[in-house]
């Protein structure tokens, strides 16, 4: 079953105390080892849930208050930067047990938190509350600052591919169409940035689409980007879904 939920009915099935300001869009997904629910916090930031246990990944002050959030038992931070590492979010959804899977710099970056800091470099991989994750470089080919450097050095970044019940979502973070985002395979469910100049145009999201056929394609931290861009190049590309929440 792969189902979306009203938002009317969002705070009884996630967990969020009804005083929260927003709602969110959510969707689940049936796997071999029971449902996998992810909600839409918006921009680079989802919550997902499976098995009685909360992964937030890039969780970013700006959409939500997050001490309205139940605490996390895992937190995937992608990269360094302002809306994706945020302390004021993060530190309410921590306790001294949750995990945490960053990057180098995140570490370097991150000081003392409460919870368990396991850091991932490109191409490695861990097991972390019996959640397989790997993490894949997430970096910019094209697109630079005035001074040259790219807005995401190769090397820095991490998306991350977590296999629930052996359903693998891949959370891409601030990237573009690079090899290793292209030679993946057997992904269910793919989350894609789009907005320009930071990551990606909806051609190149599209030529990565094409290339590792995710089940279902979720564009992601997309900013003012037109998203029916993206749904008129993948129309009539067969076995892969195009959907569109709140994720500008």
């Amino acid at each position: 079953m792969n189902a979306r939920i009203p938002l009317f009915l969002l705070f009884a099935m996630s967990g969020l105390s009804a005083s929260a300001k927003d709602a969110f869009e959510i969707d689940r997904f049936d796997t071999k080892a029971g449902e996998l629910a992810i909600t839409f916090i918006g921009h680079g930031s989802l919550m997902l849930e499976f098995g009685g246990k909360v992964i937030q990944v890039d969780p970013f002050s700006n959409l939500a208050d997050y001490s309205q959030f139940p605490r996390a038992d895992l937190v995937l931070i992608t990269h360094e930067h302002g809306d994706h590492l945020d302390r004021k979010a993060l530190d309410p959804v921590l306790t001294p047990d949750t995990q945490l899977v960053v990057t180098e710099t995140v570490a370097k970056n991150l000081g003392a938190v409460a919870g368990k800091v396991t850091i991932l470099h490109n191409g490695e991989s861990a097991t972390l509350l019996g959640l397989p994750i790997e993490a894949v470089p997430a970096y910019n080919i094209v697109h630079v600052r005035d001074n040259g450097q790219a807005f995401h050095p190769k090397g820095s970044g991490n998306g991350y591919v977590v296999t629930f019940g052996g359903k693998r979502v891949y959370i891409a973070a601030d990237t573009e169409n690079t090899p290793e985002m292209k030679g993946l395979r057997d992904i269910d469910i793919a989350f894609l940035p789009m907005n320009l100049p930071y990551t990606m145009t909806p051609e190149m999201v599209a030529d990565a689409a094409k290339a590792f056929r995710p089940k279902i394609l979720y564009p992601y931290h997309y900013g003012d980007t037109d998203t029916s861009r993206l749904i008129e190049l993948m129309r009539g590309e067969k076995g892969i879904e195009v959907r569109i929440r709140k994720m500008s």
